[in-house]
């Protein structure tokens, strides 16, 4: 149950990580601490590979402190690509909050 459980909630990070990068731009061990704020154990061997594969997709732009050195730190925006992911994730958390939350379904069309 553990792979499906932590495959389920490898989409519920990103959307909080689209999220917040869409309010001001993120660092690593700032998300972190947000997601364990919500009850998610994130370690940063699985959360900055995440980060990679989502500014590779192109829904955010990262950043690297050009003083930093090999450490430096990463910020993480939205791209306008990342919003518009984000508008249709928003759009299919409603509708699912609606029927497995709220227990309303949708006739199907005949």
């Amino acid at each position: 149950m553990e792979n499906v459980e932590r495959e389920i909630l490898l989409s519920f990070w990103k959307v909080h990580i689209l999220h917040h990068a869409k309010k001001k731009p993120v660092i690593g061990q700032w998300v972190i601490r947000e997601l364990r704020r919500h009850g998610y154990e994130v370690s940063p061997g699985t959360l900055y590979p995440l980060l990679a594969r989502m500014a590779g997709r192109g829904w955010l732009r990262c950043r690297v402190d050009p003083e930093g050195g090999l450490r430096a730190r990463k910020e993480y925006s939205l791209t306008k690509k990342g919003r518009e992911v984000l508008s249709f994730l928003r759009d299919q958390v409603e509708e699912l909050h609606r029927e497995v939350v709220l227990g309303e379904e949708e006739e199907p069309e005949s």
